[in-house]
């Protein structure tokens, strides 16, 4: 066991910070989506100009710089737009940073692991958690090859670190990139200039408490009226009084409407975006806010009345409830979900299996008992070299996306979420739980012996399951416990600990003259049956 890395301890996930709704833009008139269009374009190249300064400022930037920035953009929009554009060009270049870290430490990793196994004979093979040698001469070649082509990207990126620069492309990445291979993409050149002008378009603005309806900028009333302040330059389309634009449409949150009508009438901070989806040819707006900070439950809370243990797979969630001493009660659970076909199709999967789970564990009135996933680090081609099946398993899992999802829908059903340290837990569950589990009417998984475990860890118990004591009588004729104490245990040998309540023995235990003297526990050969 000494090779084992620390577990860290369970904790309650705490909620979500913040909460997003969006809806559609219903009964656009042509003049409404033209000025939607000149209001998005004008906004979006001042956003461009101003994530061009600054990236050009690079980690020097100061506060005095962004206020530069401000003013330089309130004579071409208004200062509620200029203060909209400053920040999110703020968050974009911050973004990029975190990236940047990121990408040096993937890096650095695969470096690492090449020089690692470059270093070991061909064919030798890895120990517990160390990578081996290549296998061939043919692949080491390869790997050497690769070796210097990581290690220049890595002195690249760190040198971009280190002078502050950034590489930020407004409209992303992967659509610039999509215009040189257009029938690659499925796309003909009209069809990339809509998008990309789409994606480059700005119409998003930060709520503010205090004004009249949370928002001076983008405006939506309770009833569903919206109303945007137009820019200077734009100014002369105004068809409302104080050079707003009213479009000819109503917007209905369905989801949280509730929510978000008692924030609009409070006149609390809403931020609106609005957004055009050139695949289906509409608009829509997403209003978003913050949450206050909510405290959770305590963890004894949590477990009090047992709970549920998830493990998330590749195509399924396998649950099994637990008691509160560890116990598992029932049958295994399994929601499936395929994550094949578009981005909408996998999240409504998703969405559907999170649901039904936390409607079962709600019914019980349980809590759910989640591993604390993160395969930033687990998918680096070079950690697992030929198993490509395997990469692109865990690839595919949509770790970051299910935790999110699962804490903030158990949130708005009052479900408390546990995360535990996800450390052998498959291992160990289907080592300890799937044989004992299996019966003539169940077949248990791995993943479902793996729930177990995470269960069992988020209750504070052992996964080693507790071993039953011999058959017939408290011999040991018919054969030793299957889990016997090491000899250089401590207290093997002493008194078991004292338990409250009644007896049937007239002495407790633990109470008795020679209660921790194992050697007179109907031992021969004992002292005191020799004394005269």
């Amino acid at each position: 066991m000494g090779g084992l890395r620390e577990l860290a301890a369970a904790f309650v996930v705490p909620g979500p910070s913040g909460v997003a709704i969006r809806a559609g833009l219903k009964g656009l008139t042509g003049q409404d989506e033209t000025v939607l269009r000149q209001v998005g374009a004008l906004l979006g190249s001042l956003a461009s100009r101003d994530l061009k300064v600054r990236c050009a400022a690079g980690s020097a930037h100061v506060s005095e710089q962004w206020a530069w920035r401000k003013r330089a953009l309130t004579g071409q929009s208004s200062s509620r737009w200029a203060g909209s554009i400053t920040k999110a060009t703020h968050d974009q270049w911050a973004l990029a940073r975190r990236s940047q870290l990121a990408h040096i430490h993937s890096l650095r990793a695969g470096v690492e692991t090449i020089t690692h196994r470059l270093a070991q004979p061909v064919g030798a093979k890895g120990a517990k958690g160390v990578p081996g040698g290549y296998r061939f001469e043919r692949e080491w070649f390869a790997k050497s090859r690769r070796l210097h082509v990581l290690e220049d990207r890595l002195e690249r990126v760190r040198a971009d670190w280190e002078a502050g620069r950034v590489r930020v492309v407004r409209g992303a990445k992967k659509l610039l990139r999509s215009r040189h291979h257009l029938r690659a993409a499925g796309l003909t050149e009209a069809q990339w200039r809509s998008r990309w002008e789409a994606e480059r378009w700005f119409l998003q603005a930060d709520g503010e408490s205090g004004k009249r309806f949370g928002n001076e900028t983008i405006r939506v009333t309770p009833g569903g009226e919206v109303s945007i302040k137009l820019p200077a330059p734009l100014a002369h389309l105004a068809n409302a009084p104080h050079g707003r634009y009213v479009p000819a449409c109503r917007v209905r949150f369905r989801h949280r409407g509730e929510q978000w009508a008692d924030r609009v009438a409070a006149n609390r901070a809403v931020a609106y975006r609005i957004h055009y989806d050139v695949d289906r040819g509409r608009w829509y707006v997403t209003a978003s806010w913050q949450n206050p900070p909510v405290t959770t439950v305590p963890l004894s809370a949590a477990r009090a009345g047992g709970l549920v243990g998830v493990d998330m797979n590749a195509d399924h969630l396998a649950a099994w409830r637990l008691d509160t001493h560890g116990n598992p009660l029932g049958a295994a659970r399994r929601f499936d979900y395929q994550l094949t076909g578009s981005a909408q199709h996998r999240d409504a999967q998703v969405r559907h299996a999170l649901i039904r789970l936390l409607h079962w564990a709600a019914r019980h009135g349980l809590a759910l008992a989640i591993e604390d996933l993160d395969f930033a680090a687990e998918k680096t081609r070079e950690k697992h070299g030929r198993r490509k099946r395997f990469r692109r398993l865990i690839s595919g899992m949509p770790t970051a996306r299910l935790r999110a999802r699962l804490v903030s829908m158990a949130a708005g059903l009052g479900v408390a979420v546990v995360a535990v340290d996800p450390a052998y837990t498959s291992r160990w569950g289907a080592q300890h739980w799937q044989k004992p589990l299996t019966s003539k009417n169940r077949k248990p998984t791995r993943h479902d012996a793996a729930a177990v475990a995470i269960g069992r860890r988020a209750l504070g118990c052992a996964i080693r399951r507790r071993t039953a004591p011999p058959p017939h009588d408290r011999s040991d004729r018919v054969g030793h416990r299957t889990v016997q104490a090491a000899s250089d245990a401590p207290g093997r040998e002493g008194p078991r600990p004292r338990i409250p309540g009644p007896r049937t023995r007239s002495v407790p235990p633990g109470r008795g003259a020679k209660a921790g003297d194992q050697c007179a526990h109907n031992r021969s050969g004992h002292t005191a049956e020799h004394e005269p």
